[in-house]
């Protein structure tokens, strides 16, 4: 992480504030009486004129000029050269300054709708000012009639509490725990990857990487499991929500039983012995990871019984599921390849019932 600033610079003073007419009479007088300019972003395009018109009756006298994407690209560039040159005093403009705007000069931003932006497009915007040795203002503007949701809340208050040079990551990092991570160890993938996902590409690369060497490729199965027993970290064993998603991608992530081992001696070290809910997770990895192995395509539990779903390149022994099936006539099996056994155990023993029935299947 580069956390080092750049020399002399300065952390923007961050605050929510209602819209109201002499709050922003009052930000725009100041950073003009010291010699400076202002962003005011206004997203909407269809009513940004009238902004303008706005802001012009507000303080008499003050210069804005107007940039959104609508604009033809010449006219765009003659409006930023104005504004860089200093001929105007505000930039009203949507939110196509986000990025690569360098203005030192520019050292207040006044964000129209705050609540209606995300936190990583308000830490972007948020950063256009302060780009100097001067103290710099970013104000989050917000209607005073109007109740925000939970997590407007919430993205306004993390930008106004990070506000300190170097947060950027504790700013992505809020970011993922409003918004939420997805299922880390289901099969679905989360946020703008959902069409493949991340692990999925990594894993056709190295396929295709394997294929153009010659290798043979064994088609790998996504094993889906659901039994009914409690398998999360409590926030009592880890307090941090960092920490707790680190720790679910590291057992996730897990390849092998012995870094499984690892994970769990590392746990026991840093937060004490693991609660039995902890103990779950990293025994369902370890069996779900087996059964992928041997082409298991899902296993349920149902009620007292478990339903096993194989492939048709499963890797079962046929004389153990023959046996397996004349020993117990609670015991099915069906020519789609889906097992059917009863289960004599509850709560987590049941994964323990699991992994012996497939190793006891196992080529």
């Amino acid at each position: 992480m580069i956390e080092t600033p750049p020399k002399d610079r300065l952390a923007i003073q961050t605050a929510v504030v209602p819209f109201t007419d002499d709050f922003i009479r009052e930000a725009i007088e100041f950073e003009v009486g010291r010699g400076g300019q202002i962003f005011f972003v206004h997203n909407r395009v269809e009513s940004i004129y009238s902004m303008k018109e706005y802001l012009e009756k507000l303080v008499p006298g003050l210069k804005v000029i107007v940039g959104h994407g609508q604009m033809e690209e010449r006219e765009l560039e003659r409006a930023m050269l104005a504004f860089i040159q200093r001929e105007y005093d505000v930039l009203l403009a949507t939110t196509i300054i986000e990025n690569g705007i360098d203005i030192p000069a520019c050292n207040t931003i006044l964000i129209n709708h705050a609540e209606r932006f995300g936190l990583s497009q308000l830490y972007q915007l948020r950063g256009r000012v302060g780009r100097s040795d001067r103290l710099a203002f970013c104000y989050l503007l917000v209607p005073s009639d109007k109740i925000l949701t939970s997590d407007a809340r919430k993205r306004l208050a993390a930008i106004q509490e990070f506000s300190d040079l170097g947060a950027g990551f504790r700013i992505a990092a809020k970011d993922l725990e409003i918004r939420g991570s997805g299922n880390i160890l289901g099969g679905e993938q989360s946020g703008q990857i959902a069409a493949v996902g991340f692990e999925m590409y990594t894993r056709l690369l190295e396929e295709t990487i394997r294929e153009m060497k010659g290798e043979r490729i064994e088609e790998e199965v996504e094993t889906s499991m659901n039994l009914g027993v409690d398998i999360y970290i409590p926030k009592n064993y880890i307090g941090e929500e960092n920490l707790r998603m680190t720790f679910y991608k590291k057992i996730a992530s897990a390849s092998t039983d012995d870094r499984l081992e690892e994970i769990r001696n590392e746990l026991r070290d840093r937060f004490g012995a693991l609660p039995q809910n902890v103990e779950n997770l990293i025994r369902f990895v370890q069996v779900k990871r087996f059964a992928q192995h041997m082409g298991v395509v899902s296993i349920v539990r149902e009620g007292a019984r478990a339903v096993i779903k194989l492939t048709a390149q499963a890797k079962v022994d046929p004389n153990k599921l023959l046996v397996l099936i004349q020993e117990d006539p609670h015991v099915k099996f069906s020519p789609n390849g889906v097992l059917t056994f009863p289960l004599k155990v509850q709560g987590p023993e049941v994964i323990d019932a699991i992994e012996m029935t497939l190793r006891g299947l196992a080529a």
